[in-house]
């Protein structure tokens, strides 16, 4: 059975972007880079609000990386390995390779997806994360912090009670790199 993580980049203060929906403050180094492709490598499948795949799709281009660090170089060739599924009532459809177009989230949909598969999922755009830590989908929780605080803008989590435990913490780069599991009980 494949886990839904969670991962973002985020502010001290919790944002993911700020208030004019930027997030150059996020950039990450190398290092933080290489920490996010190992967290990435295992991921078969994405789930993706509009949003994030439109910010994303750039990775499906692999001139896109040509000349760039390693790190760029890899996370572009685990990025076009894997799946995704982007969910929206707004487009018309998707010009990513190995890209399917969904409607709306549908939480048993998921479910079965992650009953049958054993590579993990990833869940990103922070309305559709929402959604699937509300349905009780999303088993771990993984966020680089950086040293910046925005003073307001997209949070990233969601404005609901969660019970985590704390499975990782180091510094990476000039990040802090948090990582937790989310508590079954929890959800029922």
């Amino acid at each position: 059975m494949g886990r839904l993580l969670y991962m973002n980049l985020m502010s001290l203060d919790g944002y993911i972007s700020d208030r004019g929906g930027r997030f150059d403050w996020a950039m990450p180094d190398e290092e933080v880079h290489a920490a996010v492709n190992d967290l990435a490598r295992p991921v078969g499948t994405y789930l993706y609000g509009r949003r994030l795949h439109e910010v994303m799709r750039v990775w499906d281009d692999p001139g896109f990386a040509a000349g760039e660090p390693g790190v760029v170089r890899d996370f572009s060739e685990i990025w076009r390995a894997a799946d995704k599924i982007v969910y929206s009532t707004t487009l018309t459809g998707v010009d990513t390779a190995r890209t399917t177009l969904e409607r709306r989230f549908e939480p048993e949909a998921v479910r079965r997806l992650k009953a049958r598969t054993t590579a993990d999922l990833a869940i990103g755009g922070p309305g559709l994360a929402a959604s699937g830590f509300s349905a009780g989908l999303v088993d771990e929780v993984h966020l680089f912090v950086a040293p910046v605080a925005v003073g307001g803008g997209t949070p990233a989590l969601p404005d609901a009670r969660m019970d985590l435990d704390l499975t990782a913490e180091r510094r990476i780069g000039r990040f802090v790199y948090l990582s937790y599991s989310v508590r079954q009980a929890s959800r029922e």
